[in-house]
C-alpha cells in the first residue's frame, strides 16, 4: 500500500507554503488517467476542489466531490481519487500531527473521512486559498488565525453533533446546503412546518451563527468556484447564487473579503 508523505499528492504540483506544522498546496489533475492508486496519507488533510468533478473512495463509501467541495481525509483512511471531468484542480491544507498538540486541538476532532457542508469552513477556506496565491509579510499570521478559526468552527460542529437536536434542524440544514430557492426565513419556516421566530432563535445554537449570516456565507460558498473560471460573468454567478443582482452580491462579498469580486477574481487569476 502507498503511503502519500508531506505534502505529496496525485497530480502536478502547482505552488506550496509552508508554515509551522502545516502545508498549503495547489495541484492540477490534468494528466492521463482519471483513478488513482489505493493509498493513504502520512498526515491529515482537508480537500478543497478547485475546478472539475472529482470522487473520494474509500472502502465504505464514494463520495462525489464537484467544484467547490470540501472533504476531509484523516491520516489512517485508505482511499483513493477519480477525476470525473477533462479539467480539474484542488487546493489542500495538510496538518503534521504535532500541529494538534502544539496547538491544543483534538487530534481526533474528525474521525475517518467526510464531506464538509458547512459554509463558514468553506469561507475560512477561500480567505487560506488567497494566502497561498499571495504572498507578503503578514501571511503566516493570518494563516495562524484563519487556522485556529476553522478548529473552533469545527470543534463546535463536533459538539452540536453529540447532542439530542430536534429532528427538524437537520432538514433545515439540508436545505440551506442543497435548495436553490429563495431562502427566506417564511420559505423555511412553511418547508419545516416550524415557527419563523423559533428557527431564528434557534440557529446560532445549532449553526454557531446566525441564520442570515449562515444562509449569506452558504452563497459566497458557492460563488468561490465560478469566481475562478473567467468564463462567468458576475451577473450570472449573482444569479447562481441566490442573489437578488450583481450590486447586492458585490456587496455581501465585499463585506466578508474586503474587496469585491472582480477584485478578488483579477488577484486570483494572477497565480
Amino acid at each position: 500500500m502507498k503511503i502519500l508523505t508531506k505534502g505529496k499528492y496525485y497530480g502536478v504540483q502547482e505552488l506550496e507554503k509552508s508554515f509551522k506544522g502545516i502545508v498549503l498546496s495547489q495541484y492540477n489533475y490534468n494528466g492521463p488517467g482519471g483513478k488513482t492508486d489505493w493509498h493513504y496519507h502520512e498526515n491529515p488533510y482537508f480537500w478543497f476542489i478547485l475546478n472539475g468533478n472529482m470522487m473520494d473512495c474509500n472502502k465504505k463509501e464514494k463520495t462525489l466531490c464537484p467544484s467547490g467541495s470540501l472533504m476531509f481525509i484523516n491520516w489512517q483512511e485508505v482511499h483513493y481519487g477519480s477525476k470525473h471531468s477533462k479539467n480539474a484542480s484542488g487546493f489542500h491544507l495538510e496538518f503534521q500531527k504535532d500541529w494538534f498538540a502544539n496547538n491544543g486541538v483534538d487530534l481526533d476532532l474528525l474521525e475517518g473521512s467526510k464531506l464538509i457542508q458547512n459554509p463558514q469552513v468553506h469561507f475560512l477556506f477561500a480567505k487560506l486559498y488567497y494566502e497561498l496565491i499571495h504572498s507578503d509579510q503578514y501571511n503566516e499570521v493570518t494563516v495562524e488565525v484563519l487556522l485556529l478559526q476553522i478548529c473552533d468552527v469545527l470543534n463546535g460542529l463536533v459538539e452540536t453533533n453529540t447532542k439530542n437536536i430536534p429532528n427538524w434542524v437537520n432538514d433545515l440544514k439540508e436545505l440551506l446546503h442543497f435548495d436553490t430557492s429563495t431562502l427566506s426565513l417564511q420559505y423555511l419556516s412553511d418547508q419545516l412546518g416550524v415557527h419563523p421566530v423559533h428557527i431564528s432563535r434557534a440557529a446560532p445554537k445549532y449553526l454557531s451563527t446566525s441564520l442570515g449570516d449562515y444562509v449569506r456565507q452558504q452563497k459566497i460558498k458557492k460563488a468561490i468556484p465560478l469566481l475562478l473560471d473567467p468564463k462567468n460573468s458576475l451577473t450570472k454567478i449573482a444569479y447562481l447564487t441566490g442573489f437578488s443582482d450583481q450590486s447586492h452580491f458585490n456587496r455581501v462579498f465585499k463585506s466578508y473579503f474586503n474587496m469585491n469580486p472582480s477584485f478578488y477574481r483579477k488577484k486570483m487569476n494572477k497565480k
